[in-house]
C-alpha cells in the first residue's frame, strides 16, 4: 500500500468528521456517556479492525473518552487503508 503525502490526506480527511492528521497518524477522540459505553466502543473498533486485518493504537482510554490514532507501519505512514478505516469507524453506532 501506497503511503500518501500531505496534501493528500488534508484532503481525504475532509470527508472524515472528526480526525487529525498528527505527524505519523490520524487521530480522533471518540467522546461517550460514560464507562459501559467506552469499553462498547473499544472493542467494536477492535473487532472492526480485526476483520479488515489493520489495527489502530489505543492511545488513551478514560471513564468516558478514547483516543484512537492509524497508520500503517509497513509503509511508513498515512496509506488509503487508515482513511478509509476512519471513514468505516465513524459509521459504527454507538
Amino acid at each position: 500500500m501506497e503511503k500518501l503525502d500531505s496534501t493528500q490526506i488534508k484532503e481525504a480527511l475532509k470527508e472524515t468528521d472528526g480526525w487529525e492528521l498528527t505527524e505519523n497518524s490520524i487521530r480522533k477522540s471518540f467522546k461517550t456517556k460514560g464507562f459501559p459505553q467506552t469499553m462498547g466502543l473499544v472493542t467494536a473498533i477492535g473487532a472492526f479492525c480485526q476483520q479488515h486485518d489493520h489495527h489502530p493504537d489505543f492511545l488513551t482510554m478514560k471513564y468516558s473518552e478514547v483516543e484512537v490514532s492509524f497508520s500503517t507501519h509497513s509503509a511508513g505512514g498515512i496509506t488509503k487503508k487508515d482513511i478509509d478505516i476512519a471513514k468505516d469507524i465513524n459509521k459504527l453506532n454507538f
